[in-house]
């Protein structure tokens, strides 16, 4: 008598309702639920900066680091050109932040804060300690997740590669 063992894949197309992933199993879920209540969080904390979620993040860089070109903004956040250059575009346009192409490469533009865009800071400095609030962790273990977070995103990333 010879046994055959299922290969995965079609262990998944004729598994049951009952062995079927579970949503509350899934790590997707869990970070995109995380993602979404952080980020509704967020929203109402930045509303009275007048700054988007994604304009925030782009703030954080610049308090952080200094002028930056576009290129480095993109590479830190993530963010490809399409979705960085018209958020840039507002945020020059609310008076945060200028653009400036480079002397000797025109297609470099750097990004930086005016005077106006360095003392939102001082505003948002509170927003780190009422999201610490919010999520009910302490500081320290927040700190662990965002480390164990970062190597999620870039085992995930080497892994799409």
């Amino acid at each position: 008598m010879t046994t055959t063992s299922a290969t995965p894949v079609a262990e998944a197309t004729t598994a049951s309702p009952a062995t079927a992933p579970l949503l509350d199993e899934q790590i997707c879920f869990a970070l995109y639920a995380a993602s979404r209540a952080l980020t509704a969080r967020y929203r109402e904390l930045l509303e009275p900066l007048g700054l988007t979620y994604p304009q925030y993040l782009v703030m954080l860089v610049l308090w952080e680091q200094g002028p930056t070109g576009v290129s480095a903004l993109g590479e830190r956040l993530h963010l490809d050109s399409g979705t960085l250059s018209p958020l840039l575009r507002r945020l020059d346009a609310q008076g945060l932040v200028t653009r400036a192409r480079g002397g000797r490469d025109e297609r470099a533009v750097t990004v930086s804060l005016t005077p106006a865009g360095d003392d939102l800071r001082g505003l948002a400095a509170r927003i780190p300690e009422s999201i610490c609030a919010a999520t009910g962790l302490r500081p320290a273990d927040i700190a662990d997740l965002t480390e164990t977070l970062g190597t999620v995103a870039d085992s995930v990333r080497a892994a799409s590669s």
